[in-house]
């Protein structure tokens, strides 16, 4: 039960960790004022947070019992 908790643990820091990264990102952004900050705005941002998003999902649902 140990080792599975702790690889739950593992996906639940890496996915906050892709979420803070993405927000960082997209905060980032939106201080800079270039047509390629709503590129990177929507599109590196964005699938960070998504990406995040996905394996904090994933974690979840793929537990073991």
């Amino acid at each position: 039960m140990k080792i599975s908790a702790w690889g739950v643990n593992r996906s639940l820091r890496f996915s906050g960790i892709l979420l803070i990264l993405g927000l960082a990102v997209e905060l980032t952004s939106l201080v800079w004022e270039r047509p390629l900050a709503f590129l990177l705005f929507a599109f590196v941002g964005g699938a960070l947070v998504a990406l995040g998003v996905v394996v904090y999902l994933y974690s979840l649902v793929s537990r073991a019992h």
